[in-house]
């Protein structure tokens, strides 16, 4: 049998499930026989595998077994050293992989639309970032990736800097060939970390883009719930390195996740692994074509249109689809639209909704385009709407003052307009993507002032900004 056709920590909970075992041990639903009538139907299924660490039933944070063998083979398809399950999203391996390779006042390297637990993570370690801004995407509008040019100069001038940490693909599935960046890091012997929280399904290869395993990134973090059939919080980390100490990964894994770990979530990422693994070249070429044929239906919409980037450099994930409108109404009046028809996207900004297409057939694809179609009928179409707002320009280098130097320094609430030369209290987000637009530590820019006001505007919700209903910003006292 193909080794990756086993599923060793979901196979050993069915069986676990089906041997009527007594639960005298946690949780306390004891296998779904004490719940709540309402939410029972619902549950019940999932609370048979609901467990905890017995015996044969291995431990996430000393797997010796099942859990072991689970990641192993994990390791084994995405070819890495080593691949650890995540069941705190994500986030907790952006902030393990921080702190098995950050220190107190170090200087890093970071790509500034990157999600805002990179960023949670290193204001916690207290180290000194140099956020540095990716090339802005003139096609879908939104801030795309970091250029070659743009690393090699800023590593020029710190080469001291402890890591590089980049974001790829971005929320739109914009991605790039990452392989001479992290070439050129190492020749600095600084280790590049790589959020793919987006690409997990990359290892599949064309026609995704490259994932930053393959081009030698040292730690690399995805989120198998987002593009894979795993369940929300589900995500792995890979660990390829000579510069960094996986017994530090390891460490912090554990200081970062709960101690009583998933199992439901855990066999969930042994299963998408093994969904991925198993699917064939045939089934990808039907994906991409019925995806072919759902971009064709979009564009026969007047009132929109899809939207890829036409950057050489760029390589779009075609589970992404970016529909960009051509009315006067903004992505977020069209998202609220469709959802009046029961289509729920992931995401709108100004300018965009974003679609992300399954990993399979949609099988009513007829359906959800008629729906769709129903309800954009009427729009007018007005092709010059996104020429209202030019791009907008934030510094391609811009360093923060230390967050140790931060920590105790008092503050003040200013207006909006006022805060122009003042120093950010407060990290900005608009949410989705979360990904931060004012950081806490940077100065705060007319750039800065205008496209908090665009987006404030335009619809976009926010997480940070507490003050920001009344057009305030609180700022450092410096």
């Amino acid at each position: 049998m193909n080794r990756q056709q086993k599923t060793p920590l979901y196979t050993a909970l069915k069986h676990h499930s089906l041997s009527n075992p007594v639960s005298f041990h946690v949780p306390g639903h004891k296998y779904g026989t004490v719940f709540t009538d309402m939410g029972k139907e619902d549950y019940n299924c999932l609370l048979h595998i609901d467990v905890t660490e017995l015996n044969g039933l291995d431990d996430l944070h000393q797997p010796e077994s099942i859990i072991a063998e689970a990641q192993m083979l994990a390791a084994e398809f995405f070819g890495v050293q080593k691949t650890f399950f995540l069941v705190n999203g994500s986030t907790s391996g952006n902030l393990a992989m921080i702190f098995a390779v950050c220190e107190e006042n170090k200087k890093v390297i970071v790509q500034r639309n990157c999600h805002k637990s990179i960023i949670n993570g290193l204001q916690l370690v207290g180290a000194e970032p140099i956020f540095i801004s990716p090339e802005f995407d003139r096609d879908v509008c939104v801030a795309s990736y970091i250029s070659y040019n743009t690393v090699k100069e800023t590593l020029e001038r710190h080469p001291d800097a402890t890591a590089l940490i980049l974001t790829n693909p971005n929320y739109y599935g914009m991605a790039i060939d990452l392989t001479e960046i992290v070439k050129l890091a190492h020749s600095y012997r600084i280790p590049v970390l790589v959020d793919e929280a987006h690409g997990a399904h990359f290892a599949l290869g064309t026609p995704f883009p490259k994932t930053a395993v393959a081009c030698g990134a040292d730690l690399v973090v995805q989120s198998a719930h987002k593009t894979l059939p795993a369940m929300t919080m589900g995500s792995y980390l890979h660990f390829n390195s000579e510069l960094v100490d996986e017994e530090k990964v390891k460490y912090f894994l554990q200081v970062f996740q709960s101690s009583s770990p998933s199992y439901p979530i855990m066999a969930s990422l042994d299963l998408a692994r093994n969904y991925l693994a198993n699917l064939s070249r045939e089934d990808i070429n039907q994906i991409s074509e019925e995806i072919e044929c759902f971009k064709g239906l979009l564009k026969e919409i007047e009132c929109i249109t899809v939207v890829e980037s036409t950057d050489p450099v760029v390589a779009t994930d075609l589970l992404k689809i970016t529909v960009q409108t051509r009315s006067p109404l903004s992505g977020y009046q069209l998202q609220s639209l469709l959802e009046k028809e029961g289509i729920f996207t992931e995401l709108a900004d100004p300018f965009n909704v974003l679609f992300v297409y399954p990993l399979a057939l949609l099988k009513n694809l007829g359906e959800v385009s008629k729906k769709i179609k129903r309800a954009l009928r009427g729009i007018q179409y007005d092709p010059d709407y996104i020429n209202l707002l030019l791009p907008y320009a934030l510094p391609i280098v811009s360093q923060s003052y230390s967050y140790k130097k931060l920590k105790n320094l008092p503050t003040r609430v200013v207006s909006l307009e006022k805060a122009e030369g003042l120093v950010a209290a407060e990290m900005l987000i608009p949410y989705p993507p979360g990904i931060p637009i004012l950081f806490i530590g940077e100065m705060i820019t007319k750039e800065h002032i205008e496209l908090i006001n665009y987006l404030k505007n335009s619809g976009s919700r926010f997480q940070g900004g507490k003050l920001l209903s009344f057009n305030q910003l609180e700022v450092f006292e410096m």
